[in-house]
């Protein structure tokens, strides 16, 4: 599954040096000029990680993280600094607002491709091995653990549990589902989707997905 990267800055030449780079190394990116576009596009992007200018009209970097932060939904979006200024205040500060890492300018296109890659690696890895819910997944040995019982899924099953249990109550809209998990190339219906979730709700118990009617569905978190 591509990862989606969300650049926020005000210089339109840096967000193209970035989308550029990163879309090379196979990323779904999308771009805003400024915190509070930022705040707007989180809902219908969904990212996995933001690269953050600290500089910015409107809504400085800093602010910018702050509120993201505050908002339990996007309080795991990995969030990059990005900034000229690396004095330790600096620094320092972004940390403090919830950032988890910083990154200098000039960009080093190869370094900066690396770290984000490593940091979404390790975030995986983590996700993917915490309880949600009596549910933990492991990727490598496709397998699930629910309430303490190890369940066998089929492929797609699986793939469509892991996605819902990679943002735990966040509501995956059918269209999204189809889209992540079988491909945009792949013809599939949405009563196809509601049939895969009976189908899951009967493996892993029938109160750990919610319905949301007329949109989609979410793993409870709790």
């Amino acid at each position: 599954m591509l990862n989606k990267i969300l650049i926020v800055d005000d210089e339109p030449d840096i967000i193209e040096f970035l989308r550029y780079n990163l879309e090379k190394s196979n990323f779904i990116v999308d771009s805003v000029f400024n915190g509070k576009e930022c705040i707007k596009r989180l809902n219908t992007f969904n990212p996995d990680l933001i690269i953050l200018d600290v500089m910015m009209p409107k809504m400085n970097g800093v602010e910018t993280c702050e509120n993201i932060k505050s908002n339990p939904k996007f309080k795991d979006v990995i969030i990059v600094f990005l900034s000229a200024r690396n004095e330790n205040f600096s620094q320092i500060a972004c940390y403090e607002a919830g950032g988890d890492d910083f990154i200098s300018k000039p960009i080093q296109p190869k370094l900066l491709v690396k770290k984000i890659q490593a940091i979404l690696k390790l975030k995986n890895a983590i996700i993917t091995h915490k309880t949600i819910n009596g549910i933990t997944i492991d990727p490598d040995r496709y397998l699930v653990l629910c309430d303490d019982k190890e369940i066998k899924l089929p492929k797609k099953q699986f793939q469509l549990l892991s996605l819902l249990f990679s943002k735990p109550g966040s509501v995956f809209s059918r269209e999204s589902i189809i889209s992540k998990v079988w491909g945009r190339d792949y013809y599939i219906s949405s009563r196809n989707i509601d049939v895969q979730v009976r189908k899951l709700r009967e493996q892993i118990g029938s109160d750990k997905i919610q319905t949301i009617k007329g949109v989609g569905y979410k793993l409870l978190d709790q």
